[in-house]
């Protein structure tokens, strides 16, 4: 046994070397086991699907995560009455959640955020403690696996968009977004047998570029001074290296419905739309309220959620050893539910200068759905011209 398994840490470390990539990392890494279940069918394609769904996970938060809002933090409408453009709100926006008013004909707005995530879970199992079991071999009259691996994995991206929109005219406005994606991914796979535990594999790496960038339009249908109603329309370009995890490989196409009520101080909005291509299909909505505190202040809370057809959580099952009488094997495998993935978020808006807004905001974790980190912080600038 010992042979054995210094050989498999020989191989383990040559192979660490060699990968390059983080989807490398990940699939090697979920893929080398010493765990001795008995059928070695079932334990790669149960590794091969753990691989396939935390890199698609990653890709989720990486790919196809929501961009900041199109409209600027100063929109305006034509007033008929005094025939020139007025402010609609004392209102800054909202971070994500789109709003119906758009900022005006010849109104140009720039803006840039960054932002920093540590995914510590996937479908609510820790990733960085160590304690996530992907497969075992317990005697069914112990309490506890008499050989098992563990793996920790740590992932740290950090997240640059710059944006923009025009507004063509007082209602329809058109827009980009390219995110900027550094990632880093390190991980360990320990092998304990009898309490006597061994390093198996380990591997690290770091990938940065453009991920997927965005093209955007706005059409406000209906207005009045107190709301509105819009459509609009969002392509992703397959512009991020899809080796690499940065983009998913294929362009993808979301619509949605706003509406919005607003008064001078207090704003709520909301949008449902529908994604096909990218990494899945996906039907979304979420829901904000604003509240101007002060003429150049703004606080605003956002409930965030998505459903992706083609995501599968993960869960651990248990079977029969084939050879070993007594013994049970657990492994890790694709569960049959596809997750809610579901955030908050919460900030502030600040009218620093003229017509430029400072921002800062938290994404929080709500629920175990796919890869998550506790909380992303964000900061940004928007500028209207």
């Amino acid at each position: 046994m010992k042979l054995t398994l210094t050989v498999l840490l020989t191989l383990a470390v040559a192979a660490s070397a060699a990968a390059q990539t983080p989807s490398d990392v990940i699939s090697f890494l979920v893929t080398n086991q010493s765990v001795q279940t008995g059928d070695f069918h079932k334990d790669q394609a149960a590794a091969a699907a753990t691989r396939d769904t935390i890199g698609r996970a990653l890709l989720v938060n990486l790919a196809t995560a929501p961009i900041a809002t199109s409209s600027s933090g100063f929109v305006y409408r034509l007033d008929p009455e005094i025939g020139t453009a007025t402010r609609v709100s004392d209102s800054f926006g909202t971070f994500f959640v789109e709003r119906a008013m758009t900022s005006g004909r010849g109104r140009v707005a720039l803006g840039a955020s960054a932002s920093t995530a540590n995914y510590d879970r996937l479908d609510g199992l820790n990733l960085a403690d160590g304690t996530l079991v992907t497969t075992a071999n317990q005697f069914r009259d112990e309490s506890a696996p008499f050989d098992t691996e563990t793996l920790t994995l740590k992932i740290r991206t950090s997240t640059f968009t710059v944006f923009g929109t025009v507004g063509v005219t007082d209602r329809l406005e058109i827009g980009g977004a390219l995110p900027l994606v550094q990632l880093h991914v390190e991980g360990i796979r320990l092998n304990v047998y009898r309490g006597q535990s061994f390093v198996q594999a380990s591997g690290s790496a770091d990938a940065s570029g453009v991920a997927d960038a965005a093209i955007r339009a706005k059409y406000r249908v209906a207005s009045s001074r107190t709301g509105g109603f819009a459509i609009a329309g969002e392509v992703r370009l397959p512009t991020g290296n899809e080796a690499y995890l940065l983009g998913t490989g294929r362009a993808a196409v979301r619509v949605m419905a706003i509406a919005s009520a607003e008064n001078a101080r207090i704003g709520v909005h909301g949008d449902a739309g529908i994604v096909r291509g990218g990494v899945s299909n996906e039907i979304d909505g979420s829901g904000a309220v604003t509240c101007a505190i002060s003429s150049r202040v703004t606080v605003t809370g956002e409930m965030l959620f998505r459903r992706l057809s083609d995501l599968r959580g993960i869960v651990s099952t248990t079977v029969p050893h084939p050879t070993l009488a007594g013994v049970d094997t657990l492994r890790l495998v694709p569960g049959t539910q596809t997750p809610t993935l579901a955030s908050a978020v919460s900030g502030v808006k600040w009218n620093a200068a003229g017509t430029l807004v400072v921002t800062g905001q938290i994404v929080w974790r709500l629920g175990n759905g796919g890869l998550t980190a506790p909380f992303t912080p964000l900061i940004g600038i928007d500028y209207l011209f």
